[in-house]
This record gives C-alpha cells, sequence and structure tokens, in this order.
C-alpha cells in the first residue's frame, strides 16, 4: 500500500488537530508551551502574527479549534465529560500577562512602497489587510463611520465579554503601523472611491442590516420591537440604557444570547429565549447558551413565532406554536428583540460599477482570492460570504492582503504559495526532551466568574475573570503538544516492538502490507477523518502503522527504542502572509 508522504506539508500539519480547525492556522501548542514556560510577550506575539486580536478573540472567539481538540479524544475513560484545553481562555492569558515590552517585538512598517489600498469598514478583515498591507510599506487608509476602529467587534459584542480597553488597545497596535484612520467618514459610493486612484479596495464592511420578522402586529408594536444587532449597537454608545420588564429574545445565535443577556443586566425582571428549532441545533456556541441559562434565562426550542400580540399598539406578548406537538401557547413580554439572523447591505456599491453580485445578494468572488469581477477590488470577512465569525474574518483578511500583494507585484492571484514547514528534533539525549511530554490527568480548570450581584447589576463588568497564573500553568500542562510529532525512520527500526509493547494508546502496529489495514491495526482505528501514518521498507516486508487520531505525542516510543528509530520533532507551519514570502520565487529574487 502507499507509505505516507511526510514530505507534504499538509499531513503533518493535519496531525496538530486545533491548528488545523483555526481559520487563521495559529500554532496553538507553540504559544501554550511558552505560557507555560512564563513568556506571555512571546506567547501573544505568536498569537498576534496569526490571529492579530488575541485579546478580543481570547474573550469572544467561537473558539472552532477546541472541538477538534485531541485532549477531549482520549480522556474519555477518565472523566464523564472529557473537555478540550481551554484553549481560548489561556490566549486571554498571553493578552492579560504580556508586558509592555511586547511592542518591541513589532516589527517596523517597510519603507513606503507607492501603492495606496483603501480598506472599507474598520471590523477585523480590514484591520487584518491594513495590518499585513502596511508591515509591507503599502499606504493603507480604513473608512468607517463611527469614531472608533473595530466594527461590530466594538458595536455588537456587549462590554461584560469584552471590555473596551482590550479593543482600543490592539486596533491601537494596528493603526500605530502608519495606517491612515478615517473616523467618521462612511464611504457611500464606491464609483466615487475608485474614481480617487486606488490600487486596490478591500470591503470588510460586514453583514450590517439584521433580518426582520414581517408578522402580524409588527408595525402596530413597533415601539417595543427591536432588532437584536442596531439594539446591541444602541447599547454600546449609551443610547439605551434601560428595557421593559419582561423581555422575549427571537433567535438562537450568539447575537440572541448577547441580547438576551444585555436585557438581563439592562433592569428586566423576566428574559425568555425562543428559537424555532432544536435546542442542539441552534447556531450559538455551547458556551453561550451553558452562560446564558447560569444566568437564570431560560431557552424555549421549538418555538415557532407566530404574531406579536397588542392591546392598541401596545406589545402585551407573543404567541408561538410549539413545532412538535401544535399547541399555541401566548407568552407575556413588554419588548422583544429580534436576533433571527443578519443579511448583508451594499446600497453603496452602485450595480454599474463593474462589481457583479449573486442572487443571495453576495458579490461574486473567486474564494480562494476573495477577488470580485473588477480585479483591483477584493471582499472579506461577512461582506464576503454572510455573516460568521471574528477569527474567519481575520483569515479573510490575510488571504486577501495576500491577493492584493500579488495583484500588485503582477502576480497572479488565484495562486498561493505553499506554507513554510519546518521538522526539528526535540532531543536533548537518549531520555530527554526540550520539552515536557508528562501527560497530566487533570479535569479543565473552570473560569472565575465574578459574582453575579456584582455581574449583573452592570452592562460594563467583564463576567469572566480569566485564569490565574497557577491556574494557567495548570491548564496549559494539560495540551498534548501534538505539533511535536512522532517521525520513524524504518531504516533505523530492527522491529523489536519495544514501542508497540509501550504505547499507552495501543495506536502502533506492525503488520503485512496490503489493503484494509485499518481493520488489522492493535486498536480499533475509528476516526476516519484523521490518516494512518504508514512507513515500509522494513527488513521482514512489514510495514509500520500509526493511528495519528489517538496518539499522545507522550514521547514513550522514542524513549523506548534502542535505535533511535523514532524521534519526536517538533512541526512548524508558517502560512505565507503578505509580503516578498508569498510572491513567487523570481518576483522574491527581485525584491531581495
Amino acid at each position: 500500500m502507499q507509505w505516507t508522504n511526510v514530505a507534504d506539508p499538509t499531513y503533518f500539519h493535519k496531525v496538530v488537530d486545533c491548528q488545523w480547525a483555526c481559520p487563521a492556522h495559529t500554532p496553538v501548542p507553540e504559544y501554550i508551551r511558552l505560557i507555560a514556560q512564563g513568556r506571555h510577550d512571546e506567547a501573544y506575539w505568536v498569537n498576534w502574527v496569526s490571529n492579530v486580536f488575541p485579546g478580543v478573540l481570547g474573550r469572544t472567539c467561537d473558539r472552532p479549534c477546541e472541538p477538534a481538540c485531541r485532549r477531549g479524544r482520549v480522556e474519555e475513560k477518565q472523566a464523564a465529560k472529557p473537555e478540550p484545553v481551554a484553549i481560548c481562555r489561556l490566549k486571554r492569558v498571553a493578552a492579560d500577562s504580556k508586558t509592555d515590552e511586547f511592542r518591541a517585538l513589532i516589527p517596523k512598517p517597510a519603507a513606503k512602497n507607492g501603492k495606496r489600498v483603501a480598506c472599507v469598514g474598520a471590523g477585523p478583515a480590514s484591520l487584518a489587510v491594513a495590518r499585513d498591507l502596511a508591515l509591507e510599506g503599502y499606504a493603507v487608509t480604513v473608512f468607517d463611520g463611527e469614531a472608533k476602529p473595530g466594527g461590530f467587534i466594538r458595536t455588537q459584542i456587549p462590554r461584560f465579554r469584552l471590555p473596551e480597553h482590550v479593543i482600543d488597545e490592539e486596533c491601537g497596535y494596528i493603526l500605530g503601523l502608519g495606517v491612515d484612520w478615517r473616523a467618521g467618514q462612511r464611504v457611500d459610493s464606491m464609483k466615487a472611491l475608485l474614481a480617487e486612484g486606488w490600487d486596490a479596495v478591500f470591503v470588510g464592511s460586514g453583514a450590517p442590516r439584521g433580518r426582520d420578522l414581517n408578522l402580524p402586529g409588527r408595525q402596530e408594536a413597533a415601539e417595543s420591537i427591536h432588532i437584536g444587532i442596531d439594539w446591541l449597537s444602541s447599547v454600546s454608545f449609551g443610547h439605551v440604557t434601560a428595557v421593559q420588564p419582561r423581555v422575549i429574545v427571537l433567535g438562537g445565535g450568539n447575537t440572541a444570547m448577547d441580547c438576551c443577556r444585555s436585557a438581563r443586566r439592562l433592569g428586566a425582571s423576566s428574559v425568555t429565549v425562543a428559537v424555532r428549532s432544536g435546542y442542539a441545533q441552534m447556531k450559538a456556541s455551547p458556551w453561550e447558551k451553558e452562560d446564558a441559562e447560569h444566568e437564570g434565562i431560560p431557552i424555549l426550542d421549538f418555538h415557532v413565532p407566530l404574531a406579536f400580540e397588542h392591546v392598541g399598539g401596545k406589545l402585551t406578548g407573543m404567541r408561538f406554536k410549539k413545532a412538535q406537538s401544535g399547541e399555541e401557547v401566548v407568552i407575556p413580554c413588554d419588548e422583544v428583540l429580534i436576533a433571527v439572523g443578519q443579511e448583508n447591505s451594499f446600497p453603496w456599491i452602485e450595480r454599474d460599477a463593474g462589481i457583479a453580485f449573486g442572487d443571495d445578494g453576495l458579490p461574486v468572488l473567486d474564494k480562494g482570492s476573495f477577488q470580485s469581477t473588477l480585479p483591483h477590488v477584493f471582499f472579506g470577512g461577512d461582506a464576503a460570504f454572510g455573516p460568521k465569525n471574528i477569527i474567519t474574518a481575520v483569515a479573510h483578511g490575510h488571504e486577501a492582503a495576500v491577493s492584493i500583494d500579488r495583484l500588485l507585484h503582477g502576480e497572479p492571484v488565484t495562486q498561493r504559495p505553499p506554507p513554510h514547514v519546518n521538522l526539528v528534533s526535540q532531543k536533548m539525549g537518549i531520555h530527554e526532551w526540550s520539552y515536557d511530554n508528562a501527560i497530566t490527568l487533570d479535569l479543565r480548570s473552570k473560569v472565575p466568574w465574578a459574582a453575579a450581584e456584582k455581574a449583573l447589576a452592570s452592562i460594563k463588568v467583564e463576567v469572566e475573570l480569566g485564569f490565574d497564573a497557577q491556574t494557567a500553568l495548570k491548564e496549559a500542562q494539560r495540551c498534548l503538544n501534538c505539533d511535536v510529532q512522532t517521525v520513524f525512520a524504518p531504516k533505523l527500526c530492527i522491529e523489536c516492538d519495544a514501542c508497540v509493547d509501550i504505547c499507552p494508546m495501543d495506536c502502533i502496529t506492525f503488520t503485512e502490507d496490503g489493503p484494509a489495514l485499518r481493520e488489522r491495526l492493535n486498536a480499533p482505528a475509528l476516526n476516519v477523518e484523521q490518516d494512518i501514518y504508514v512507513e515500509g521498507g522494513l527488513k521482514t516486508g512489514r510495514v509500520m502503522a500509526k493511528d495519528e487520531d489517538v496518539c499522545l505525542h507522550c514521547g514513550l516510543c522514542a524513549e523506548r527504542c534502542p535505535t533511535g528509530a523514532w524521534d519526536m520533532q517538533k512541526f512548524l507551519l508558517v502560512t505565507a502572509k503578505a509580503g516578498a514570502a508569498c510572491r513567487d520565487h523570481a518576483t522574491r529574487k527581485e525584491v531581495a
């Protein structure tokens, strides 16, 4: 059968489940090790390079890395509820614990290259583009209708989840690179913007329009019914400071969770979330639902809204149909917040500007380069493919910046250089490694919360307090160092089976070459999404097969091997960012 090509940069990347799942490919185990060593400035730097907003994301990320975390799979027999490493909250540790000396790690922007780039909107996608291109000498201008940068990070995430000083600090790092910040300048015409002669334009204006519900009573009781994202913005800017006693929130996404928890803090005596789907099918992250319920907010699933009940225009309740039984119920309320989704709105882009739009109202884009049908105009974040999350918007920004950089150097934007990868042995002696490979049995640490009476009394009191140094170290040690790979050299193997005997997961098998390999392993390889590491060339003609899915990366195979056929090698993956490294070889040589 075909042996594994470990030279393929995607092979070991896929084994690092958390990094593989992260849209920005943040090297998670690397920064967790740095936190464990107390090197918080460097841990923050590793994050900043990849995800741009470590402090923001350490509090608000949708955490695609955590469901992928190997830890949650391998401790199934140890815990009733196996849980991943608290990757997101460790990111916050790096942000909260860094020193002012971190600023010295930020590189100085290159000399101006004469190219001008406009970014429309100051959300995470635009700011990621601005950072990447400003460092490469581009003159970047960011336009936004608000007074401060951040986009929906600032306007739609409540302060009890994300303090404003964190947004100010991390946006400030970007603007401090010489970015021209045009506060309060909303772009009203794409044609007018294009007429200013920009070399490239990036649109990161988000999905600014919340969906409405055109139900009976909507117009009559309009004074007490609000679109969720608009209401959150009003709360953020201090225009809304109180709510009616009984509030219903419609919707099952993260915006709905922010609305209900905000209403609770603004004085509502009763807050109820109603969602038409089942609880498990809600779009909100599991921890968002748990946090809302922890604060005493009930979530009623399978409730289909039918009408806004009112008396003479005064809202009195909402009528629902229970999807499972068909029964109709009326829930009394004084105010309703509609958070049933967002959609894109581009009234400022003239339809004869050269940018094509699909039937869904979204721009027609190349999905790899984010280039529109007007070659020097690019989109990213929610403006590109609809609402998603911050880390996805950042990933879009990186890719769009690469496209812009290649376009303005006369190179095809649809081509991408492969990532830089490296494998470095961690061997320091016969039985010593340069990383801590002791597998702890500790369960996931709980993040402390502010006292309920204090947290629920103000919209600005941050609920989560973050890990202290001791807890951060304990949680960091739960990481299995999935980027430290088990690398096998068949020429050194004497097939003594010592590695097979010592492996705590029974994930190594020496077997005859041939088909149906998964059926002949020492332990069932149940996750077909993860590869089996196969190496041949053994003297007996057999192959070594290791299930990458459940390997602990503990290094016991390498410690036990008498010939050094196994080695623990740290895998480094650096995705191409805007700059000389993202360009074709000839261009890189010219730049050098």
